[in-house]
């Protein structure tokens, strides 16, 4: 079959002009209005019914007049002078506002030589599904953008740091000396000391407050995830890869404060880039050649020996002098024993207000219960006291807490040794740290058990972890059921 060629016009423009024709007469036709400016702005034509709408019973009583006076509010003019459209935009008038299409009017020469407008809609009912679309869309943008912001901001501050005796004091006097500089900070000691506290206190005082508070913890980290963690990657950059790419914690952290928890469980080979985004400030996402410069302030924190780690070649010594700018040791708790009681009533005061939301009443601590916490040596330190505090206040039946209370933090004789004083601790090395959370933990799970009627999902709703995880604790520790 061959094609017939015979009918195809040899010159388009008559083709062309039919089209523009038709399409304007289309638009006029079903649109609410027409609208047509010269160079001057100055109105060369305008429909009966945009017309009648502004006031005018004969469309001639129009021609020539500048826009704005037969439009109130009309923009035909900056599409003129500026020659660019604006393709969809609202035009208040005194009636209901219209939906209106402006578009440049050039020559063969690409000068503009005037403009055209169409008003599409006069009911907003027509738009609605779409504005309201629009709107929910925004509405959960600026949701997002809130909740980051306040997940990335300093959630404490040094007063949140409590205590006063001469280990607090000296700590808090060299965080805020810390914070009056851009150096960076290696906080150390044990865990369950503040350290993370101190970072997020050193971060609001300082004149990045109002930037990024972004923190990793190294040790939760497979090794094989901490490069994509701290700079991001290409879209496609390894198997599993987001098709969109991913941003690193340096990029989101810029121009605010990196806190780098457990830096001593870094391997080795991330030290070396670490090291060299610290020196150089900028890095390659992993499967990029873009090239992303970083302001960062680093905070690092580990329960480790750095020093040690140094020595026996797990640490690289010039990535530990780099971060050992500021040196800030978190003293344990049992340094500062005087602290404990402004701890324990800080602490009750928001568990209290936690357990408690609709009672205007207080848990309050009898002397004996605080006389049997100041003679522990706390070997978890002030999360450990936090947690012995919150169990109490989850399963006392009354507001008040006394030493019979803490019974089974003082401990059964099936379940482990009781508390001891400090001083005790200097006697008997045979229980490590290690086996004392686990003993710990064996006792509180074991005590949620019983209040629950050994009901497991009932005991893990009330001390606020998963049952599959409860289960696996359950059998780890064996814990009679």
């Amino acid at each position: 079959m061959h094609n017939d060629w015979t009918h195809v016009p040899v010159d388009y423009s008559d083709v062309l002009r039919r089209a523009m024709d038709s399409l304007f007469k289309t638009f006029e036709n079903f649109s609410e209005g027409t609208f047509i400016v010269d160079k001057e702005s100055r109105v060369v034509w305008i429909n009966k019914r945009y017309a009648a709408r502004f006031g005018f019973s004969d469309p001639q009583e129009a021609i020539g007049r500048d826009c704005e006076s037969v439009i109130p509010n009309s923009l035909m003019r900056e599409v003129v002078t500026t020659g660019k459209p604006i393709l969809l935009d609202l035009l208040e008038t005194d009636r209901e506002p219209l939906v209106v299409t402006r578009l440049p009017l050039k020559d063969d020469f690409g000068q503009t030589v005037g403009a055209i407008g169409f008003a599409l809609f006069d009911e907003m009912k027509a738009l609605t599904p779409l504005f309201s679309h629009y709107s929910r869309v925004q509405q959960e943008l600026i949701a997002t953008r809130q909740s980051l912001a306040q997940a990335r901001r300093a959630k404490y501050t040094f007063a949140s740091f409590v205590g006063t005796s001469a280990a607090s004091l000296d700590v808090k006097r060299q965080a805020r000396r810390a914070a009056q500089v851009d150096s960076p900070v290696l906080l150390s000691g044990e865990t369950g000391t503040g350290k993370e506290l101190l970072a997020h206190a050193i971060h609001g005082a300082s004149t990045r407050a109002a930037r990024p508070l972004v923190s990793v913890n190294v040790a939760a980290i497979p090794d094989t995830l901490l490069e994509v963690e701290f700079f991001g990657a290409a879209a496609g950059a390894y198997t599993g890869a987001d098709r969109k790419g991913r941003v690193g914690k340096f990029e989101l952290a810029d121009g605010g404060t990196l806190f780098l928890d457990e830096i001593g469980d870094m391997p080795l080979v991330l030290q070396g880039k670490l090291l060299r985004v610290l020196q150089e400030k900028e890095f390659e996402p992993l499967g990029s050649n873009r090239i992303v410069r970083t302001d960062v302030r680093i905070i690092a924190a580990t329960s480790a020996d750095l020093p040690a780690l140094v020595a026996s070649g797990r640490f690289r010594a010039d990535l530990f002098y780099r971060l050992n700018v500021l040196s800030i040791h978190a003293p344990p708790l049992r340094e500062r024993a005087g602290d404990i009681e402004a701890l324990v009533y800080a602490m009750l005061e928001e568990l209290s207000a936690d357990a408690r939301p609709r009672h205007a009443g207080q848990f309050v601590l009898h002397d004996d219960a605080l006389r049997l916490l100041c003679g522990y040596s706390w070997p978890g330190n002030v999360r450990e006291l936090r947690n012995v505090l919150e169990r109490a206040v989850m399963l006392s039946d009354s507001e008040h807490i006394d030493a019979r209370a803490l019974g089974a933090f003082r401990g059964a004789a099936s379940a482990g040794a009781s508390p001891e004083p400090a001083g005790a601790a200097e006697q008997t090395d045979t229980t490590s740290y290690t086996e004392a959370m686990a003993g710990f933990e064996k006792r509180f799970l074991s005590e949620a058990l019983r209040a629950s009627g050994g009901r497991v999902a009932e005991a893990a709703q009330r001390i606020g972890i998963g049952r599959a995880t409860m289960y696996k604790k359950i059998v780890a520790l064996g814990i009679d059921v």
